[in-house]
């Protein structure tokens, strides 16, 4: 019989992220916050021991990338593994629980609307976001999602700044662990299928030496089946495969393709039958489009698309129309479209003139306004849509006078990094003659210079697929 997997962690990014930044983003609240989630974890494990289901519990001071490991050297066919992580960001004016699942994996979204439900059955007030794709999480995609072997969900369960949320955590812990622990029984019942009632009490923790082989060497033991590669219109000769609901694809197809992984994420990749692949979700960092057809067992990856050449540069042209660009806001906050209404003409326009990718600028500006709602020191009124800062040291946000003067002032900020072409306007960013021109031409350059985020470039190159795939082409 199958297991059930429960971690407590923080995101990579609020892992890694500075202790003095910690510090001053309520440090006390995280903590306390993190603590209510252990012990909603333990009500969980022991609700859960008591119906008969056998429960792993990750160690909780493992950071993520080791508490992935961990479970995939004990995992085996049948179990799943549920993380309950805090929000990353703490300043954003959006609130509520959510469950990301691996993208493009039906029945995975399928189980994360269940442990959504469930836990909606037994709290009726807790504020539900959702079940979301992990492509629209902050950095592009979540690791426990994609890492772990096993059939795996991230709930994200309360925001340490959203003062209602801890204390309803901690005023309805018993009924919100209840509601998870049953939304993981239907969830394995789920996996597992109708003739998998538990039998044995819950465990804690395995020593590794019970799993003396790594998962990579027993996958063949596991579910996988072939299925068809479609490329651009024809049938790949060779053939991928399905586990868990996720399509896999040769890493040497990948090859062929010409991708180069330079992204954060480390691609997970299993041996088969004596052939190493990898999922085909991984392909969208490279800016290619891929559909799952689970009825026709077939992985369709489209090469021939308008972005599939865009290279990070800052300067160059941008693809998408104005209304994309307004129906990805609209999508994300259709208040702030309301105010501001010609944006995204504004951006198309105003980047086109100097030679800047206009997507590029305005996933900037979706960032550093977090969507139009504002916060981190920056109001509406002033029209900075770039976070751009004064001369001087001073430590104030600028403000400009129009909407079209503030895309102005970003496009330039943003050329000053790209290149040493002139302007073809007046100087209107302060802070254009501070900046050495041409220093970054790279996305990847803005990090430590636009903003001290380490996760910076990578928070933006996934705004930007965000949009594209909005946009119907990822």
């Amino acid at each position: 019989m199958g297991r059930i997997f429960i971690s407590v962690s923080h995101s990579e990014e609020r892992y890694l992220w500075d202790v003095a930044t910690i510090a001053a983003a309520t440090s006390t609240e995280a903590f306390d916050d993190h603590q209510e989630r252990l012990r909603i974890r333990d009500r969980v494990m022991a609700e859960l021991g008591a119906r008969g289901f056998a429960v792993l519990l990750v160690p909780g001071d493992l950071p993520p990338a080791q508490a992935i490991e961990w479970i995939n050297w004990r995992c085996r066919p049948g179990d799943i593994a549920l993380d309950m992580q805090a929000d990353a960001q703490v300043q954003t004016s959006r609130q509520g629980n959510l469950v990301y699942y691996i993208a493009r994996n039906r029945e995975r979204k399928q189980q994360a609307e269940l442990l959504l439900l469930a836990l909606t059955r037994r709290v009726p007030q807790l504020p539900i976001r959702g079940a979301i794709a992990d492509t629209f999480s902050s950095l592009g995609a979540v690791s426990f999602c994609r890492q772990v072997v096993v059939p795996s969900l991230c709930l994200q369960l309360g925001f340490v700044h959203a003062s209602h949320e801890p204390s309803l955590m901690q005023l309805r812990g018993q009924e919100i662990a209840l509601g998870i622990a049953d939304g993981l029984a239907a969830w394995y019942r789920l996996v597992a299928g109708p003739q998998s009632e538990p039998r044995s009490p819950f465990q804690q923790g395995e020593s590794k030496a019970q799993s003396p082989t790594s998962p990579g060497n027993r996958l063949e033991q596991d579910r996988c089946s072939p299925i068809q590669i479609n490329l651009n219109g024809r049938l790949y000769s060779e053939q991928g495969l399905v586990m868990h609901g996720n399509p896999y694809i040769p890493v040497d197809l990948v090859d062929r393709l010409g991708v180069e992984w330079g992204q954060p994420f480390s691609t997970r990749r299993i041996a088969y039958g004596n052939v190493v692949y990898m999922k085909a979700i991984e392909l969208r960092e490279a800016n290619l489009a891929v559909s799952w057809e689970p009825a026709a067992q077939t992985i369709t990856i489209q090469t021939l698309l308008p972005i599939a050449k865009q290279s990070h540069a800052i300067a160059g042209q941008g693809e998408t129309t104005e209304v994309q660009m307004l129906m990805f806001l609209k999508m994300h906050h259709q208040t702030g479209l309301a105010q501001f209404p010609d944006i995204a003409r504004l951006y198309r326009d105003e980047a086109t003139h100097e030679g800047i990718n206009h997507d590029l600028a305005f996933a900037q500006m979706c960032v550093e306004t977090d969507f139009l709602h504002f916060g981190s020191g920056l109001q509406p009124e002033q029209n900075n849509f770039g976070g751009l800062g004064t001369p001087g040291g001073r430590g104030a946000s600028a403000t400009f006078p129009s909407v079209r003067l503030g895309v102005r002032a970003h496009i330039q900020h943003l050329k000053a990094y790209a290149n040493r072409e002139p302007l073809r306007e007046e100087v209107i960013d302060p802070r254009f003659h501070e900046i050495t021109r041409g220093i970054a031409p790279l996305v990847e350059g803005l990090t430590g210079r636009w903003s001290a985020d380490r996760f910076y470039t990578i928070r933006l190159l996934a705004v930007l697929r965000q949009l594209y795939e909005t946009a119907g082409w990822l």
